[in-house]
């Protein structure tokens, strides 16, 4: 990862660009094949993630920056995907896929092509403000640890470092939901289907990570997404309307090549099972939702 982006520019490494389809939808071939994501890198994957990025947008009142940084000069946003968040405040955009990048980014705009599990090699004390967002997918089971250090590390003496994660693991708001439930089933092989690279739970640790990085002023919160309109709450109401359809559009996709390859289901258990819990996050006495983990630590000075 370069430092100096502004003034260098490096032909992107084709084995990069290269993809495979699988049940209709585009992966990242390199992504695949070294297990560092899973999830698909079509269309139907940016207007996924960019109606996602709208949705965090509606949870956090249109913040983009929650911690106290005033007038940032430069600002890392690691796994940009959609470059959604990325475009909206200008910085230097960081993820593993060319494929959801936007094609005619703004000229403040500068998206790099890289894998957030090899270490940084950003100037230490460079940024005043790094950003990372839903990466839980991506970073490596044993990189956690580094991961924040080296956002940490990168991070000017009194720069913030913000993290956003969701727990994906469904749960039911008024306890209804059983293991017999197909969501249930669906959240637990997920965990399974990874637990050997990837730790889904690393977003309950984002408090410890960062203060294992030596940050201080760490705080964090969870906040519960819905997954419907079940709540009497007219925003949080418009949040689950608004997030059903992208939360099944992600199960579907990102699930596929963990079920299929390490699971080893077939493509119609897998479709059957899909249909069943889509049908239960859709179902309002269900009450279900995800964990909103968000955490934020600053740089002592």
């Amino acid at each position: 990862m370069s430092s100096n982006l502004e003034s260098d520019t490096i032909s992107l490494d084709t084995s990069f660009e290269a993809t495979i389809q699988i049940q209709g939808r585009t992966y990242q071939q390199l992504a695949v094949e070294r297990g560092t994501s899973y999830g698909p890198v079509d269309e139907y994957e940016r207007d996924r993630q960019e109606a996602q990025h709208e949705i965090f947008k509606l949870v956090f009142d249109g913040r983009l920056i929650f911690p106290p940084v005033h007038n940032p000069r430069k600002i890392l946003d690691c796994g940009s995907g959609s470059a959604s968040w990325a475009t909206e405040v200008a910085v230097i955009g960081i993820d593993i896929t060319p494929h959801t990048m936007p094609d005619d980014p703004p000229p403040n705009l500068i998206l790099q092509v890289d894998d957030l599990n090899e270490p940084f090699t950003f100037q230490t004390n460079e940024f005043d403000f790094v950003h990372s967002r839903n990466v839980v997918t991506g970073i490596n089971k044993g990189r956690w640890p580094s991961y924040v250090k080296d956002c940490a590390r990168v991070l000017k003496p009194g720069g913030w470092l913000q993290m956003v994660e969701i727990y994906h693991n469904v749960q039911s708001d008024n306890g209804t939901m059983t293991d017999e439930h197909a969501v249930r089933e669906t959240s637990t092989k997920f965990l399974s289907s990874v637990e050997n690279s990837k730790d889904l739970r690393a977003p309950l640790a984002l408090e410890s990570f960062m203060r294992g990085a030596g940050m201080v002023d760490v705080a964090g919160r969870m906040i519960p997404l819905p997954l419907n309109g079940w709540s009497i709450n007219p925003k949080e109401r418009e949040i689950g309307e608004k997030l059903n359809d992208s939360y099944k559009s992600a199960m579907s996709g990102h699930m596929l090549i963990p079920f299929t390859e390490k699971l080893h289901m077939t493509h119609d258990q897998f479709n059957d099972l899909m249909q069943r819990a889509s049908e239960e996050i859709d179902n309002l006495s269900l009450k279900p939702y995800v964990g909103l983990y968000v955490c934020i630590g600053r740089k002592a000075n």
